[in-house]
């Protein structure tokens, strides 16, 4: 139980909402690997735009099954990161953020479900389109009550960490487990018999409404001001000392790491074909980055408010360059794991420390709107990359991984040149008071 032990002292209500999160993370995160598997199997009708000619001139691309694919993963994280300052601007007026999560969880629970029904592509778009409000609904008000909850800076790395632990276990348990409920489909219940996508969709739908209920009877809201959350939907880009202000540099460099993870995600079938594995073998790999952050993400929170944020964001770019390239070079199934794995360690170093400088320097009553332009911009990422990496794949398997890498490099400077070390003790405005 010795290494339990960051869970003793810690807020009961971080605990619940982590908890809840996890579960609807799990949920979430089987469409991941399920929806390709989905719209390669035939069910879904593509034949109609696979081969088509999109664009004018020199711009023109053809329409393949993982531009396809990348489309329907990216359109999800773009709806979810571009709603996001509005959302947490409007939670922070309201100075509520308990119904905005509870909404958010019903969108995105009866869309996993009603994939079981969806056997037109652009029914997919539609539905993943209005998950990807949902989610926006419940990014930015869950990181504004993590960061409400903490009665003082030197307790806001931790709270993160503890918070992206749970939430990081549930999103790695979705990815490895879907594609083995996929294949060991179909399954009977009574007279009814499921095949393994409508099993798999189920699944999602089922995990997002228990965590409705954990949220429903165990989240609070918090009294936190709404006085200084105005209507400017604006988001502040230029430094007072510097050239670009340091949560928006930050805002940026989070948009690189988002798209440096989900890279992966669209190349599924050249995957594995290229490492001549099966579908198993991809989920692990899908969430290796995963279960480095649920390893890493408590003690560096924790570590970050003990020691400072910068260091910890440096390191991890520093690791995300090289781990980000190396996926498009390696051939063996079990590098491919530990290269997925040391890109989980650059993630870990860079999530926490990062979402709490954002909160240090969070005016009251602002928690939603400061914190989404990160939760924004990792969305964001995480939309562009799949989406830029089933484009980018028909020049070579190996250049979305190296305009990856770029962007990290990129990220790099950014931070080393535009983000200031601020410690705990230091912040002369904490977001809360008690």
């Amino acid at each position: 139980m010795r290494g339990f032990r960051w869970l003793v002292g810690t807020d009961r209500r971080v605990l619940v909402l982590a908890l809840a999160r996890m579960v609807g993370a799990a949920g979430n995160s089987f469409l991941i690997v399920v929806l390709p598997l989905y719209i390669g199997s035939g069910i879904v009708d593509i034949d109609g735009l696979v081969g088509r000619s999109v664009g004018v001139g020199a711009a023109t691309i053809t329409v393949t099954e993982p531009l396809l694919i990348g489309l329907v993963l990216s359109l999800f994280g773009f709806l979810n990161s571009l709603s996001q300052p509005f959302t947490g601007r409007i939670s922070d007026r309201a100075s509520a953020r308990k119904p905005f999560i509870l909404a958010g969880i019903v969108t995105l629970g009866t869309g996993s479900g009603l994939y079981i029904v969806a056997t037109e592509y652009w029914m997919l778009v539609t539905l993943r389109a209005v998950q990807g409000f949902g989610a926006a609904l419940i990014v930015p008000s869950t990181v504004a009550l993590i960061n409400e909850y903490a009665g003082e800076a030197a307790d806001r790395g931790g709270n993160f960490g503890v918070y992206n632990t749970f939430r990081l276990i549930g999103f790695g348990v979705g990815p490895a487990v879907a594609g083995l409920v996929v294949e060991a489909g179909p399954y009977t219940v009574g007279s009814v018999t499921l095949s393994g996508f409508e099993a798999a969709f189920a699944i999602a739908c089922a995990g997002a409404y228990l965590s409705f209920v954990l949220v429903a009877l165990f989240v609070t809201d918090t009294e936190e001001p709404s006085a200084d959350a105005d209507t400017d939907l604006s988001i502040q880009m230029r430094g007072t000392d510097r050239l670009l202000d340091p949560v928006f540099t930050l805002g940026l460099a989070t948009i690189a790491m988002g798209i440096c993870i989900s890279l992966f995600a669209t190349l599924q079938t050249e995957i594995n074909l290229r490492l001549d594995q099966q579908p198993v073998w991809f989920g692990l790999q899908f969430g290796a980055v995963t279960i480095a952050n649920v390893m890493l993400q408590v003690p560096v929170g924790t570590a970050a408010d003990r020691y400072g944020r910068r260091p910890f964001l440096l390191a991890g770019f520093v690791i995300l360059i090289p781990s980000t390239v190396l996926q498009g070079i390696v051939t063996d199934p079990v590098v491919m794991t530990a290269v997925r794995f040391g890109q989980g360690i650059a993630v870990a170093l860079v999530f926490a420390p990062s979402l709490a400088l954002a909160g240090d320097l969070a005016k009251k009553g602002a928690s939603g709107s400061t914190l989404s332009i990160l939760t924004m911009g990792f969305g964001f990422g995480v939309a562009v990359g799949p989406l830029a990496s089933g484009i980018l794949v028909s020049f070579g398997f190996l250049v979305p991984f190296v305009a990856g890498s770029v962007l990290a490099a990129i990220a790099l400077v950014g931070v080393l040149t535009q983000v200031e070390e601020t410690l705990p003790d230091e912040v002369t405005e904490p977001a809360v008071s008690d």
